[in-house]
Order: structure tokens, then C-alpha cells, then sequence
């Protein structure tokens, strides 16, 4: 069992950056993959990163976030440079023991309950 708390977001401007914390229950947590979600309003929720020993990115949006995991610390953080308006969602964590498929929501078992990023123009 894998409990996920996710902090770090708020409001800021466009061009501002954010750094995302999901932070781990559990003491397997480096058994588990860490993937990163968001879902803006009105819109399905979509595939922002994941990382088990290697970083992956959704990629429409590769160059601006970064993913990585503090295995020590029970805890993955994704950050966000030059930040846009349509950056605006609900992003969530989730972890999964399996390997593949990491871009697909279907593939987790746990999730955080979201935290929300604004950024205004």
C-alpha cells in the first residue's frame, strides 16, 4: 500500500516556475514508478511525466519540466519553468509496480488526492 501526498502548488505568473512535490508512504517506495497528471478544466485528465529509474515526458511537453525522485526522501518532484497560462490544472501523482504502459492512467493503483496550479497572464 502506497499512500501519495501531493504539494507545492498555488498561483503565479506566466514565465514564474513551480516546483511539484509528491511525497511517499511505505517503505518499497523505490519498487514503485511515479507518474504525474494533470487535468485542466473541462478536459480529460492527460499524462505530464513519469519516472522509475529514467525520467519520461509527454512530448508536447518536454523541455520545461523536469521529473526526479528522491528514493531517501520518499518522494518525486516535478518543475515547472516558464510557466503558461494553459499550464492551469489539477496535477496528481500515482504509483504503480509496473513498468510499462506509464503513460497510460490505467497503469496505476494509487493516487494522490491533486494539487492545484493557476498561472495567470
Amino acid at each position: 500500500q502506497v499512500q501519495l501526498v501531493e504539494s507545492g502548488g498555488g498561483s503565479a505568473q506566466a514565465g514564474a516556475s513551480l516546483r511539484l512535490s509528491c511525497a511517499a508512504s511505505g517503505r518499497t517506495f523505490n519498487n514503485y514508478a511515479v507518474g504525474w497528471f494533470r487535468q485542466a478544466p473541462g478536459k480529460e485528465r492527460e499524462f505530464v511525466a513519469a519516472v522509475f529509474r529514467d525520467a519520461y515526458y509527454a512530448n508536447a511537453l518536454k523541455g520545461r519540466f523536469t521529473l526526479s525522485r528522491d528514493n531517501a526522501q520518499n518522494a518525486v518532484y516535478l518543475q515547472i519553468n516558464s510557466l503558461q497560462p494553459e499550464d492551469t490544472a489539477v496535477y496528481y501523482c500515482a504509483a504503480t509496480t509496473q513498468r510499462n504502459g506509464l503513460g497510460s492512467e490505467s497503469t496505476y493503483d494509487y493516487w494522490g488526492q491533486g494539487t492545484q496550479v493557476t498561472v495567470s497572464s
